[in-house]
């Protein structure tokens, strides 16, 4: 096994850098084009999934600048371009983030803020930040979080620095659209909220979940997109929280129209399906796009783990006045996070390219599928 990761190392590093230098090309001549199959005034959103920076995904970053800084672009730059071209992007960003190099991994993780540039950087215009590990450090993780976000030029929703902040709605411009981006977790590993600060994360809570959503219409989202943090670790099959929450969110509506557009999931560490429930598309479990290596629930080291994919859906404006944004188009790329050789890896790429991962990106597939979504049009994309 570790021979074979090795080999997939060496074949990966030369693959990235001559697709690396392939893409710039393609960037250059095409001066970032719109993404095709956007409809007009439509927009595009691509969604993927955890950032959980591990101790070796960090010194992997450390290496990668060169000096005594951490660089996190390297790492990201194999799925730039599908992450650039879309019209709205978003992340996970998992951990808080720590201060003058107290940073720390696995249990509870503390990442260089470096990574939140090298998000704004690979495309992303913000991250869903309510997460297990949101408390990790604190109201003082939260804040240097939400302030390094901030100066990245990063929206943010789940967490919150004060409790007006945790009243507010983020809202992303896409386009012609005003996109609302909504964020809970399950839990918090058992950690209790901060004294004073019941608000510093979202929790998932179906009835304010969905008062939300409508509030953020009321504010003038022409679309809402709801991040949620749940399922069960290590497992492709969605839970039962995940099928019973997903049915009553995409269930909800006013006035005939519905109050959420969009479920993107995280936390399992694997990827899982896509699933059209109530007519509205929802991601059980995009995967981690980046972590390091870990063990299953059977305390075995899975390879799962850095497997994930990205979810990419058109939208386009409502046929008549107070009517839905329709997704005219839903694509899934999957993604594999090399861990020998510190990168991100748009599959479908890599494989056009002459790496033999098609075991890796039909595993992907089949999990996505598994749950009839190509009946609903789902489809792979590059």
């Amino acid at each position: 096994m570790i021979g074979r990761r090795q080999r997939m190392a060496l074949a990966l590093t030369a693959l990235l850098a001559a697709g690396a230098a392939c893409q710039n090309h393609e960037r250059q001549e095409s001066g970032h084009p719109a993404p095709s199959g956007a409809a007009a005034h439509g927009f595009t959103l691509v969604a993927s999934g955890d950032i959980l920076p591990h101790t070796s995904v960090m010194n992997r970053a450390a290496y990668d600048s060169g000096d005594s800084g951490y660089d996190f672009g390297p790492m990201l730059a194999g799925v730039e371009p599908v992450v650039s071209r879309a019209d709205l992007a978003l992340c996970h960003m998992e951990t808080v983030y720590g201060a003058d190099g107290d940073y720390a991994g696995y249990p509870a993780f503390k990442s260089p803020p470096q990574i939140a540039r090298a998000l704004a950087a690979t495309g992303y215009d913000g991250c869903s930040t309510a997460s297990n590990h949101s408390l990790d450090d604190g109201i003082d993780g939260v804040r240097r979080t939400l302030d390094a976000m901030d100066e990245a030029g990063l929206k943010h929703a789940g967490t919150a620095r004060t409790q007006a902040e945790a009243r507010s709605t983020t809202i992303l411009e896409a386009g012609a659209a005003k996109v609302a981006h909504l964020a809970y977790t399950f839990g918090t590993n058992g950690t209790r909220p901060p004294s004073g600060a019941p608000w510093a994360v979202s929790l998932i809570d179906p009835d304010r979940m969905i008062a939300d959503a409508r509030a953020a219409r009321r504010a003038g989202a022409d679309v809402v997109v709801v991040s949620v943090q749940w399922g069960t670790e290590w497992q492709d099959d969605p839970d039962r929280l995940q099928l019973t929450l997903a049915r009553r969110l995409t269930a909800s509506t006013t006035d005939g129209r519905p109050d959420i557009d969009l479920i993107l999931g995280t936390h399992a560490h694997v990827p899982q399906a896509y699933e059209k429930v109530n007519g509205t598309w929802v991601v059980y479990g995009l995967g981690d796009q980046i972590a390091g290596q870990m063990y299953n629930g059977q305390r075995v080291q899975d390879s799962r783990g850095n497997e994930s994919t990205i979810g990419r859906f058109t939208f386009a404006p409502p046929a008549r006045q107070g009517a839905r944004w329709r997704v005219t188009r839903a694509e899934f790329i999957p993604q594999l996070y090399d861990f020998d050789a510190g990168r991100v890896v748009n599959l479908n790429r890599a494989i056009g390219d002459g790496a033999g991962l098609e075991g890796v990106r039909d595993r992907i597939r089949d999990v996505v599928l598994s749950r009839g979504a190509a009946k609903d049009g789902l489809v792979m994309g590059k």
